[in-house]
C-alpha cells in the first residue's frame, strides 16, 4: 500500500494528458501572439519616445496564455484579467511606497493581492506578478497602474474579445443559467452544495462545469446503449390489424391483450397507419363526460344498413403520420423519440419495410434501465 501511494504520488508530477487537437492549440499560439503584438504596438505608439521605458508589462504573456488558450476559464474573464493586474499593481506600489524592505514589500504585495482579487471578484494569477513586478521595478508612482498595467490589460482583453470571437470561441465566457429538466439526475443545487462542499477555486466556470457533467451522462448512455439495437428489444411477433379492420374487432384486440395502439398495414405488412385509445376517444363528444362508455359502444358497433354516418373501420380513424424504426437502428435513436417527439409506440419494420415488430415506451425503459441501471 506504502508503494502504490508512492507511485501515485510521483504520477502527480508528471504532466496530464491533453484533450485539445492540434487546431485549437494552433488557434491558441496565433491568438497569444497576435493579441501580444497589437498589444505592444499600441502601447508603445501611447508611451512616446519620452515616456517611460517599460510600456510592457511581462505578466501580460501569463495574461494571453489565459485569454487565448483558455478563453473560458473564470479567471480569463475581461474583470479578471482588467481588475487583476491594475488592482494588484496598485498594491505592489502601495508597498513600494510603505514597506523599505524589499523581500517583505514583496512578500506582502503578493499576499494582499490574492486578498483583493478574492474580495473584488477579480482573481488571476498573473496579478501576483504584476504586483511582484512593482515591487522588483520600485514603481513608486500610482500612475503607473493606469499605464502601463491597466492598458495592457485593456488592449490584451479587447484584442482576446475580438480573435475569440471570429474564432468560434465564447469571450466573454458569460455563464448560462439554464432551466432544470424534466429528466435531470442531478439539480443545480446540487451542484452548489458539492462546490461549496469542494471550497476550493475551480479553473472552469459553473455553466461549464454543468454541461459537461451533463455531456458524460450522455456520452455514457451512449456508449451503453451503443450496441443495443431495436430488435434487440421489441416485441418480435405484433398484432396488427388492416385497413378495412371493424372498429369493434380492433378496439376488442386492444383490449383483450392490453395494448393501447396497434399498427395498420396493408397486405403486404407495409405500415400506412396507427391506431391508438386516443384516435377512438377523439371521435366521440368529450365536452360532456357523462356516459363515455355507452359513445364509445355506440361508435364500435357495426352499422346493419348501407349507409353510415360514422367511422366503421379502423382506416376511418387511425394516424396516418405514424413514425417508424428499422430493426437494424441503434435504440439510442429513440430517445428524442419517446423523451421529446410525444410518441409512446414505434412500429419496428425490416429490410423490406414489412412490419417485423413494435416497440413501447415501457420496453424502451427496461432497456434503458437494463443498460444503464445498478448492476
Amino acid at each position: 500500500m506504502r508503494f502504490e501511494a508512492l507511485l501515485n504520488h510521483a504520477r502527480a508530477w508528471l504532466p496530464g494528458r491533453t484533450t485539445v487537437d492540434a487546431r485549437e492549440r494552433l488557434r491558441a499560439v496565433a491568438g497569444a501572439g497576435l493579441g501580444l503584438l497589437v498589444t505592444a504596438l499600441l502601447c508603445r505608439w501611447l508611451a512616446g519616445p519620452l515616456a517611460a521605458t517599460v510600456w510592457l508589462i511581462a505578466p501580460l504573456g501569463a495574461s494571453a496564455v489565459l485569454v487565448f488558450a483558455v478563453p473560458a476559464s473564470p479567471l480569463a474573464q475581461p474583470w479578471s484579467v482588467i481588475g487583476g493586474n491594475t488592482l494588484s499593481a496598485v498594491v505592489g506600489i502601495a508597498a513600494v511606497n510603505w514597506i523599505p524592505d524589499s523581500a517583505l514589500a514583496a512578500a506582502v504585495a503578493v499576499a494582499g493581492a490574492i486578498g483583493l482579487m478574492f474580495s473584488a471578484r477579480c482573481l488571476h494569477p498573473p496579478g501576483g506578478a504584476a504586483a511582484l513586478l512593482a515591487v522588483l521595478t520600485h514603481t513608486a508612482h500610482f500612475s503607473s497602474a493606469l499605464f502601463p498595467f491597466f492598458t495592457n490589460s485593456l488592449l490584451l482583453v479587447l484584442a482576446g474579445v475580438a480573435y475569440n470571437t471570429l474564432t468560434g470561441r465564447r469571450y466573454p465566457h458569460v455563464q448560462v443559467v439554464r432551466p432544470p429538466a424534466a429528466d435531470a439526475r442531478f439539480s443545480q443545487a446540487d451542484i452548489d452544495a458539492v462546490l461549496a462542499r469542494y471550497n476550493q477555486v475551480l479553473d472552469i466556470s459553473r455553466d461549464d462545469l454543468e454541461s459537461l457533467i451533463r455531456e458524460t451522462e450522455l456520452e455514457s448512455y451512449k456508449r451503453r446503449l451503443g450496441t443495443l439495437t431495436c430488435a434487440d428489444i421489441m416485441s418480435s411477433v405484433p398484432i396488427s390489424v388492416e385497413f378495412g379492420t371493424p372498429l369493434q374487432e380492433a378496439w376488442a384486440l386492444m383490449h383483450e391483450r392490453h395494448i393501447k395502439a396497434l399498427p395498420v398495414t396493408d397486405r403486404t405488412r407495409r405500415v400506412v397507419g396507427i391506431v391508438t385509445q386516443a384516435d377512438f376517444f377523439r371521435q366521440l363528444d368529450l365536452q360532456h363526460h357523462d356516459g363515455i362508455a355507452g359513445k364509445l359502444r355506440d361508435l364500435i358497433r357495426a352499422t346493419r344498413t348501407v349507409m353510415s354516418n360514422k367511422p366503421e373501420v379502423v382506416g376511418q380513424i387511425m394516424t396516418r403520420q405514424v413514425r417508424v424504426a428499422s430493426a437494424d437502428r441503434p435504440v439510442v435513436d429513440l430517445v428524442p423519440l419517446f423523451s421529446e417527439g410525444g410518441h409512446h409506440h414505434i412500429p419496428i419494420i425490416d429490410g423490406e419495410k414489412r412490419l417485423t415488430g413494435m416497440i413501447t415506451q415501457s420496453d424502451f425503459v427496461r432497456a434503458l434501465y437494463r443498460a444503464v441501471g445498478p448492476a
